[in-house]
């Protein structure tokens, strides 16, 4: 027998979900006509989620994620912090090279956890914490890269963030909510048939931790 829901609930979830992908806002109408539900419903919702800063108006009257969200979303990274760690720790192990999980942030990819390989003469310093756009660099390429169909996509780049590195990132798919990649970064030669299948490898195993 299905579990009981709280159909309020859900379309309070609903309205978080699109208007996280909603770019320059939306209005009440164009909410409603998104989830198929009454706008006198969508007013009730709104005005509830803009009571705990889930939601905020711009000065347009276009509605966005409100800064209440932070909290939350800041909760969640060490958790995928530590379920991702295990992973990239092998993979950094098994190339030789500083192994990341990079999350979609805004426009912007966020280094949320970075292992370095303890037996290489030298590697890449990478910390945690390091932004760049999306359209920058193998990680945020990836994940960029993740938002179109196709299972065997990865992104190689060299130089765009550092003169000398080369990076490659594979996105993480089939994790609803989650924007991310995986990847690595070195300053020598990749030999890609070897280390994009590793890094895919690598990238399914965070994900079936997440799923």
């Amino acid at each position: 027998m299905p579990a009981e829901t709280s159909q309020t609930l859900d379309r309070g979830l609903r309205v978080l979900a699109a208007l996280a992908g909603g770019g320059d806002g939306l209005t009440v109408t164009e909410l409603a006509a998104r989830l198929d539900v009454n706008r006198t419903v969508v007013h009730r919702l709104v005005a509830t989620l803009e009571q705990h800063a889930l939601v905020r108006r711009d000065a347009r009257g276009r509605l966005h994620l409100g800064l209440g969200v932070l909290p939350l979303a800041a909760a969640v990274q060490p958790v995928l912090r530590d379920l991702a760690v295990p992973v990239l720790r092998e993979l950094a192990e098994s190339v030789g090279c500083t192994a990341h999980l990079t999350v979609a942030d805004g426009g912007e990819a966020l280094a949320l956890a970075v292992v370095e390989p303890t037996w290489t003469d030298f590697h890449v310093g990478y910390r945690i914490g390091s932004r760049h756009r999306l359209d920058r660099g193998a990680a945020g390429r990836a994940i960029l890269l993740g938002r179109e169909p196709g299972d065997d996509a990865f992104a190689v780049t060299e130089g765009e963030l550092q003169p000398g590195a080369r990076g490659l990132a594979v996105p993480v798919r089939g994790v609803d909510g989650l924007e991310a990649s995986v990847g690595i970064v070195t300053m020598g030669e990749i030999d890609v048939d070897t280390v994009a299948p590793l890094v895919r490898r690598a990238a399914g195993a965070i994900a079936a931790r997440l799923s």
